[in-house]
C-alpha cells in the first residue's frame, strides 16, 4: 500500500492511485447475518457518500440518490453530517437557528423523534444539520466511544427504513469517521479529472484501518463518476482507465455536468422535482436503481449463505 507522491505525470499518478484503491475494493468482507432483517427478507443499508477531496459531487449524489430511493417506494433516512448543512439547505430546509440538528444527537442525546424531519418527498426523512456540527467535532475528542456516537443513535433506525445516506464532510475528521463507523457502505464520487483520483488514495488508507479496527464488515457500495462530459476526451479516458481497473466496482450509471443539476440545490429542491426530464435526474434515477439492485442480490446471496449453513 502506499500514497502517490509523484505529480509530475498526471496519468501515472492516477494510476498509482487506482491501484492502492483496488487494493481495498476487493478485500470483501462478507455481510454480518445480524444485519439482516429476516422477517421481509431485508436489509437495511447504511450508505456513507464520502470524499475528502472537496467538489467532487457528495452532497448532490448524497441528496438526489437519497430522494430517488425515496421516490422507488424505498423508505429513506438522509443524514446532513457536514457543519455547512448543504444537504439540509438542498433537500429544501433553509437556515433555522430553533431547529433541532445532528447536534443534538451527538452531543446532547436528543431523541430521533425530535430531530428528524419529513422531506418534501414522501418516503423521505431528514436529519438537518447546521453550523454547530464544527462544535460537535472537537466537542466529541474528549468524549467516551467518540468513534460510535452516530452508530449508537442510528441503530435502532436500522428497523425503520431500508436505506440511510449519510452525506459526509470534505474532511477525514471525528464527523466522517462516525459516519464510516456506522456505515455498511462507502460510496466514492470521483470527478471525472486526473487529478480527482489522487485524493482518493487518503480516503482509502482512512478506509483501511477502519475495517481493521473498528468496522470490519465495512465495504465499498461503488464508485461513482461524476461531472461526466461525454464530449471531452478527458472524462471518456478517465472513465475507461476507473473501468478497466475496477470492473463492477464502477456504478455504470453516470452522473452528468449538467446546468438543471445545478440549479436544483437553489431552489431546495431534489432533481427529480426541479426537473425530472433532465439528463441529471435521468442519471440519479439510474443510480438509485442500481443500488436498489445490489442490495437485493446482497439480500438474496445471504439468505442463501444463511439456508445452505443451517
Amino acid at each position: 500500500m502506499f500514497h502517490v507522491e509523484q505529480r509530475s505525470f498526471h496519468r501515472n499518478s492516477a494510476a498509482a492511485a487506482l491501484f492502492h484503491v483496488k487494493q481495498l475494493a476487493f478485500k470483501s468482507v462478507p455481510l454480518l447475518p445480524s444485519l439482516f432483517v429476516w422477517g421481509d427478507v431485508r436489509l437495511t443499508r447504511v450508505i456513507a457518500v464520502a470524499n475528502q477531496k472537496g467538489g467532487v459531487g457528495k452532497t448532490t449524489t448524497a441528496v438526489n440518490l437519497a430522494a430517488c430511493l425515496a421516490a422507488a417506494e424505498q423508505a429513506t433516512l438522509l443524514v446532513d453530517c457536514d457543519s455547512q448543512a448543504n444537504a439540509t439547505a438542498a433537500i429544501g430546509f433553509p437556515k433555522d437557528p430553533s431547529r433541532r440538528t445532528l447536534y443534538h444527537a451527538l452531543i446532547l442525546s436528543e431523541p430521533f423523534e425530535k430531530i428528524m424531519q419529513k422531506s418534501q418527498v414522501d418516503g423521505l426523512d431528514v436529519l438537518p444539520a447546521d453550523k454547530n456540527l464544527a462544535g460537535a467535532a472537537v466537542e466529541l475528542v474528549t468524549a467516551e466511544s467518540r468513534e460510535y456516537k452516530l452508530q449508537s443513535f442510528l441503530q435502532p433506525l436500522r428497523e425503520r427504513y431500508k436505506f440511510i445516506v449519510l452525506d459526509c464532510p470534505p474532511a477525514l475528521d471525528l464527523l466522517t469517521l462516525n459516519a464510516l463507523v456506522s456505515a455498511d457502505s462507502v460510496m466514492v464520487p470521483i470527478q471525472c479529472e486526473y487529478l480527482a483520483l489522487e485524493g482518493v488514495s487518503e480516503l482509502l488508507d482512512t478506509l483501511m484501518r477502519i475495517r481493521r479496527t473498528l468496522n470490519p464488515s465495512l465495504e465499498i457500495e461503488g464508485i461513482l463518476l461524476t461531472m461526466y462530459d461525454e464530449r471531452t476526451t478527458l472524462s471518456r479516458q478517465v472513465a475507461t482507465d476507473l473501468r478497466s481497473f475496477f470492473g463492477s466496482q464502477v456504478f455504470q450509471s453516470l452522473i452528468p455536468r449538467n446546468v438543471r443539476l445545478a440549479e436544483a440545490p437553489s431552489f431546495g429542491k431534489p432533481i427529480i422535482f426541479y426537473d425530472i426530464h433532465s439528463k441529471g435526474a435521468e442519471g440519479y434515477t439510474q443510480l438509485a436503481q442500481e443500488v436498489i439492485v445490489n442490495a437485493e442480490k446482497r439480500v438474496g446471496a445471504g439468505a442463501r449463505s444463511a439456508h445452505s449453513g443451517a
